[in-house]
């Protein structure tokens, strides 16, 4: 029996039970920090395997730690579970058609509830690998909440909980099944606080000093920033206290929240400092005063070039999902659901990859991916979205990979993924990435000098440390994000 049939077979001894975990976090849809129920799911789950679990690491409650091990313990291997839903992306399973469980509510937009219950699967896989061939190793798997929300794999690396951990794989549910080049840009948000004097603003209006304005020049000054930062950067803002709603009253007290982004860590930390004196000018102009609050932060997302090609050659050893023609009308299904300009928007990027005379006969016939995409280790670009996979990344060497559970071209963070997470299409995206970590985590520990490769491959990176983008001071935003 070769390693990928025996890691198969555990994979699918345990298929029920992931499922069953996947689609039971999918039903609670919790928030970011609010992961109770499904975090608890899992620390049980893992329980009941002989793992060890640790529950509130670094100051969450709903992170946890679960670890087993074997023989000297060493090597130890990392699987980043996550399990957090998003806000107003109810929606019934499998359901082509907008229809909310509950209107307003929350829904695994992302497919978080199939990232995590796949972490458990590979996590497993491994540890019954590892016993039944009398292996050295420990297994662990972290229960990270609130990717979505201010993170908290940052605050888990903060405390210490990679430092002695030789690798780490995860991966994210796709549209295509491939461990991409594509790296992931930084990020950093902060509340910005003005406060003023209220006053009757037409009686005395003269008397009173206006931290709307304030908040509003804020804006200003970031808007005339935005052609003096890389084409990369992004600025982003939000009200969250405007002040009241009475127009006869200058508001003496306005909340404004910023968040910007940029391809590395230390360029989103420069641009951060930028908005920071435009919010002390927008003060100094109004007669207020200006503090800051910062609420979150993510380094830069780069895959590890050493391990890559590893968890790329178990993918293409193990295969895409195998999909049937009801999958392919399901998928096929979904695709009609968006705007014609979504469609069309989604054509054209399919030939990225796709041949253009082929794409739309693709998305009629086949519209799921049904092969497997090699690593390109020249790929420089990165995606405009961050993940705090990326300061795990910067702690220890780290591998995500990619495999499809929706049709190409689906539009992540809408109600369509959400009805997808929940679906045979999902399912088997989800069986498919617990094997290929656990063969990449296999394979992997069976080879020192790679380990030891990837190690110095890291500490180029980071310069020989992990350093952690937010202040020591900033704590896990619990009940405040």
């Amino acid at each position: 029996m070769s390693v990928l049939e025996e890691i198969r077979g555990y994979v699918q001894q345990k298929a029920d039970e992931t499922v069953r975990i996947a689609r039971d976090i999918w039903e609670y849809a919790e928030l970011s920090y609010t992961e109770t129920k499904s975090a608890k799911e899992l620390e049980d789950a893992l329980e009941a395997e002989g793992f060890t679990v640790t529950t509130g690491i670094a100051e969450i409650p709903t992170a946890f730690l679960a670890e087993f091990k074997t023989g000297s313990g060493k090597p130890v291997v990392g699987f980043l579970g996550e399990y957090d839903a998003l806000d107003g992306l109810s929606q019934k399973a499998g359901q082509p058609e907008r229809e909310a469980i509950i209107p307003g509510g929350c829904g695994h937009g992302c497919g978080h509830n199939l990232l995590g219950a796949g972490c458990f699967a590979a996590a497993v896989a491994l540890k019954n690998y590892l016993v039944n061939n009398g292996k050295d190793g420990t297994v662990r798997y972290y229960g990270c909440p609130a990717e979505e929300g201010a993170g908290s794999k940052q605050f888990i690396a903060r405390a210490g909980y990679f430092d002695d951990v030789d690798f780490a794989y995860t991966w994210h549910p796709n549209s295509r099944n491939e461990v991409s080049g594509k790296s992931s840009v930084a990020i950093m948000g902060a509340n910005f606080i003005f406060d003023g004097i209220a006053s009757h603003a037409g009686g005395a209006p003269h008397l009173g000093r206006s931290a709307l304005d304030a908040a509003e020049l804020m804006n200003v000054g970031c808007n005339y920033l935005r052609e003096h930062m890389i084409d990369q950067a992004r600025v982003h803002y939000a009200y969250s206290d405007a002040g009241g709603t009475a127009p006869n009253v200058v508001q003496g007290h306005a909340v404004i929240k910023y968040e910007v982004r940029a391809p590395k860590v230390n360029q989103m930390q420069e641009l951060f400092t930028r908005v920071v004196d435009v919010a002390k000018g927008a003060a100094l102009m109004t007669g207020t005063t200006m503090k800051y609050d910062i609420t979150m932060a993510f380094s830069d997302y780069i895959q590890n070039k050493t391990l890559a090609p590893v968890m790329s050659r178990a993918l293409e050893e193990a295969g895409p999902p195998q999909w049937t023609d009801e999958d392919y009308k399901l998928a096929g299904e979904f695709f009609r659901t968006y705007p014609k300009s979504t469609q069309l928007s989604i054509l054209e990027q399919l030939q990225e990859y796709i041949d253009p005379d082929d794409v739309e006969r693709t998305m009629r016939d086949k519209p799921l991916d049904s092969v497997t995409r090699p690593f390109d280790p020249k790929e420089t670009r990165y995606e405009s979205g961050s993940t705090d996979v990326g300061d795990v990344g910067y702690a220890t060497p780290t591998v995500t990979l990619h495999v499809a559970t929706a049709g190409l071209g689906n539009v992540g963070h809408s109600w369509q993924n959400t009805a997808l997470a929940n679906s045979p299409i999902g399912i088997k995206g989800m069986l498919k990435a617990a094997e290929v970590m656990a063969l990449a985590a296999v394979n992997t520990m069976d080879d020192p000098e790679l380990i030891e490769k990837a190690r110095q491959e890291l500490l180029r990176k980071n310069g020989g440390k992990y350093t952690c983008p937010l202040p020591d001071y900033v704590k896990p935003p619990i009940g405040t994000y």
